[in-house]
């Protein structure tokens, strides 16, 4: 019903998850699709919008939707275009202490490979040399952080300049599993491992960087 009010009553024109805004039923905040992370297994209000705040709301039982200037609008001069292809050989890889690199070896005919690192976006020297050897074998490597907030930076310490000169992309500070989907679809899209760094790095959907969306 709230998530209905939300399409339909609205011009809110980017997908969303609309959840519970606390423990109470009067009001369901909106969040940006690639900007949402479910926070606690069983709360009502679980669902929280990831560096950056909701992009609306909806009132009950008035069903009233307010949009915040974040929020992206429809534009009906613009028809809807479809590029549904995705990469399936994909992975996604949390580092720890420790981490073998044979790990990472097991994606070595992968096109793609997310790495959710420590805090600024790093791994231990041994798994820098296997993510190289991805790289240099062709695989698109994109660093992102297991912190929730905050954006990768690999040019503050050795580690993440070794990395940088390894050949992984920085994620900023889109989260791993958007990074993730993300890195399918661009691959879905491209075979060209240049063109594959440039999208990326550029926000199209707002999944990073505050309130970026490109009409991709």
């Amino acid at each position: 019903g709230l998530a209905s009010a939300a399409a339909a009553t609205s011009d809110l024109g980017e997908v969303a998850v609309v959840m519970h805004a606390s423990t109470n039923d009067d009001t369901c905040a909106i969040h940006r699709g690639t900007r949402v992370r479910k926070m606690h297994t069983s709360r009502r209000d679980a669902f929280r919008s990831i560096g950056m705040a909701p992009v609306g709301s909806v009132a009950y039982p008035s069903l009233d939707v307010t949009l915040s200037a974040d929020a992206v609008r429809r534009r009906p001069d613009t028809g809807p275009t479809l590029a549904a292809d995705l990469e399936e050989k994909v992975g996604l890889s949390t580092f720890y202490p420790g981490m073998n690199p044979d790990v990472i070896h097991a994606f070595d005919s992968y096109r793609g490979l997310v790495v959710s690192g420590t805090g600024l976006g790093h791994t231990s020297a041994p798994v820098i040399e296997a993510l190289r050897s991805l790289i240099d074998a062709g695989t698109v490597v994109v660093m992102t952080s297991q912190c929730l907030n905050g954006r990768v930076c690999d040019r503050v310490y050795d580690t993440g300049r070794d990395l940088l000169a390894a050949g992984v992309l920085e994620g900023e500070d889109m989260l791993p599993e958007v990074a993730y989907v993300k890195l399918m679809w661009v691959l879905g899209q491209t075979d060209d491992t240049e063109e594959a760094a440039r999208l990326m790095a550029t926000p199209l959907r707002g999944e990073f960087g505050r309130c970026s969306y490109n009409g991709f």
